[in-house]
């Protein structure tokens, strides 16, 4: 990956960002985002845990998104930056409005790896669980019947995929439970 310009990584993350914004406007699928990695990609979310496989990624952004887009669920966009082939991107997740016109807000946090092509094959997205839980009890929000269940025991495996390991830095941990 050392041919990779860090223009083409922004660019493949800004086309990404992009269709998610699409998609929060209800605008394209879902399960288009997942178009944006690599056919052996993964995928981690704080809630659902490890997701492998480009159709196993759309099938996870449809089933996770299901009664919050539409419901005032967002991301807000911060900041990025780019080293090699990793993106590390700063967000928000609107989770609704207030009264006042401003926003509930949990700060977020992802670390992508850029493969080629326009593709990732690694996200990991990082929440703080205990502020999001916390402000959607004083939100007094409740799951609606869109809303679909998470996984009872989901895999917390923050590995790269096999195929990509070369990407990590060389003294990075192995697979953590």
């Amino acid at each position: 990956m050392s041919d990779v310009t860090s223009t083409e990584v922004r660019e493949a993350y800004r086309r990404f960002v992009a269709a998610r914004d699409e998609a929060e406007a209800q605008r394209l699928p879902w399960h288009k985002l997942a178009d944006y990695y690599t056919p052996d990609g993964v995928t981690i979310d704080p809630v659902w845990g490890r997701i492998e496989g480009r159709e196993n990624i759309a099938a996870y952004c449809e089933q996770s998104m299901a009664g919050l887009t539409g419901y005032g669920w967002w991301s807000r966009e911060n900041w990025t930056l780019c080293e090699g082939a990793r993106v590390v991107s700063q967000w928000d997740q609107i989770m609704g409005t207030r009264p006042d016109g401003t926003h509930w807000t949990v700060p977020g946090l992802s670390i992508l790896y850029y493969a080629g092509g326009g593709l990732f094959c690694y996200e990991y997205q990082m929440v703080n669980v205990a502020h999001m839980n916390a402000t959607l009890k004083k939100m007094g929000w409740r799951p609606n019947a869109a809303m679909n269940p998470v996984p009872r025991d989901p895999n917390r495996d923050f590995s790269l995929p096999p195929a990509w390991a070369h990407l990590e830095p060389s003294w990075a941990p192995g697979v953590s439970a």
